[in-house]
């Protein structure tokens, strides 16, 4: 299925239109203050070849997301499955939005598509989310979309250096916890 359709938002695959908003985006120190700060150009296109390259190989992925109103590209959205570097592994939910997208409840509402097509799509038993100890507006976000923390599962990121961004948490979502979840329709594939 290439697009998912909610109320405000559409997620929807990569187009090349997306490239310039995308790199701007990544240029953002603020967007990037959890993820080890701004990226070049050349590493923004390389991301998204390589997310584009991933939902053509598994079905599912990082999802480009528009505000169905403007058609104005306001960020991704995805499942992805975790690296073999993680402390755990399954198949984990993340955003990331413009920050002028910031506060209006975009998030949640593409997460909860997400989740609606991981869990009947893609029929996954059990999603997982992590980010760093310090980012609380997505923590926020997890919350709100159902998903519950057991301090026991934080952990250390390997694939971060030494410093701020290296604790992290981790959240779950079950398919039975998350029984009822639908706020997405399929567009067409």
């Amino acid at each position: 299925m290439s697009e998912l359709r909610t109320e405000r938002l559409v997620l929807r695959l990569w187009r090349d239109s997306d490239r310039e908003p995308w790199a701007a985006m990544n240029a953002d120190p603020e967007v990037r203050k959890y993820l080890g700060g701004p990226q070049t150009r050349e590493q923004s296109d390389a991301a998204l070849a390589g997310m584009r390259a991933d939902f053509h190989e598994r079905g599912f992925g990082w999802w480009a997301l528009e505000a169905r109103e403007t058609g104005r590209f306001i960020g991704r959205v995805g499942l992805d499955v975790v690296g073999p570097d993680m402390p755990f592994a399954g198949v984990d939910i993340g955003w990331r939005l413009t920050r002028s997208a910031w506060g209006h409840g975009y998030a949640t509402e593409a997460a909860l598509a997400c989740l609606a097509f991981g869990f009947e799509t893609l029929g996954l038993p059990e999603v997982l989310a992590s980010t760093t100890v310090e980012n609380l507006r997505s923590q926020a976000v997890m919350r709100r979309i159902g998903m519950t923390r057991d301090p026991a599962d934080d952990f250390e990121d390997p694939s971060v250096p030494e410093g701020p961004l290296r604790p992290c948490v981790l959240y779950r979502i079950s398919r039975t916890s998350a029984h009822g979840l639908r706020t997405a329709s399929p567009g067409r594939s």
